[in-house]
């Protein structure tokens, strides 16, 4: 079921949570594909299965049926080890929330997932990252002197810098204005388009998802529908009938 072309596959992926003789099924038979070079938004109501989606493609959350592929590397036969270079080899994170160290600086925080890694850290490399998401001159800046949106590019130059074939972003515009918003959504785009990425955006935002090339919508664990290439007006009446659905 290894297909080179897609960074991720979900081949009938269930998630279910279970608190005492309740369950709840977070992901109920999910299957779905994305391809290198591709940019797609994960939207849907609250309770949808949206973070839980996100979680099992990051292998941080594991399935209870189904198969989830990255990078041609099945999770399931994963140990923790395993699990975890995988993550740090394949793929990038952007959180709404930043997720920057406040006692390093811009450069510092950068290279922190080379370091962890135990590879070369090349100042130039670092410049470069942080160039490459205009915040040539700021390297030296701690989190608190710079602002909100600066700080999402720190973290999107940091998923940058070990080179990842996928980026997972959960509601990366969710703390901007809509000015350092668009910013931020067209750096992740440029990720697919200029460097091959898959990025794969959890979002509420129908303007923010007008970014991508696809709109997977999620509703009750499920893919209620999919839309190619849309408007952000067809992302929020689709948004807008699967909210009324679920009241």
């Amino acid at each position: 079921m290894k297909s080179p072309e897609y960074a991720i596959e979900f081949h009938a992926v269930s998630r279910t949570f279970r608190t005492g003789a309740d369950s709840v099924a977070a992901l109920g038979g999910v299957s779905v594909t994305f391809r290198y070079g591709t940019f797609t938004a994960i939207m849907g109501p609250s309770g949808s299965g949206k973070s839980t989606f996100l979680r099992c493609a990051a292998g941080l959350e594991r399935i209870d049926e189904g198969q989830v592929v990255v990078g041609g590397a099945d999770l399931a036969r994963l140990d923790d080890k395993a699990l975890t270079i995988l993550r740090r080899d394949k793929i990038g994170f952007v959180f709404q929330s930043f997720n920057l160290l406040p006692s390093l600086t811009a450069s510092q925080n950068v290279a922190l997932p080379l370091r962890l890694a135990g590879r070369p850290v090349r100042d130039s490399e670092v410049r470069e990252a942080l160039a490459a998401v205009g915040l040539s001159g700021r390297e030296k800046r701690r989190p608190s002197e710079l602002s909100g949106g600066q700080q999402q590019r720190v973290a999107i130059a940091r998923a940058a810098i070990t080179r990842p074939a996928v980026l997972l972003a959960d509601e990366p515009t969710g703390a901007l204005d809509s000015k350092n918003g668009r910013e931020v959504l067209k750096l992740l785009r440029a990720m697919a388009d200029g460097a091959g990425r898959a990025v794969v955006m959890v979002t509420h935002d129908p303007a923010a998802a007008g970014f991508a090339d696809r709109v997977v919508f999620l509703t009750d664990g499920r893919i209620a529908s999919v839309l190619e290439r849309p408007t952000a007006e067809q992302i929020g009446t689709r948004m807008t009938s699967l909210e009324n659905a679920a009241c």
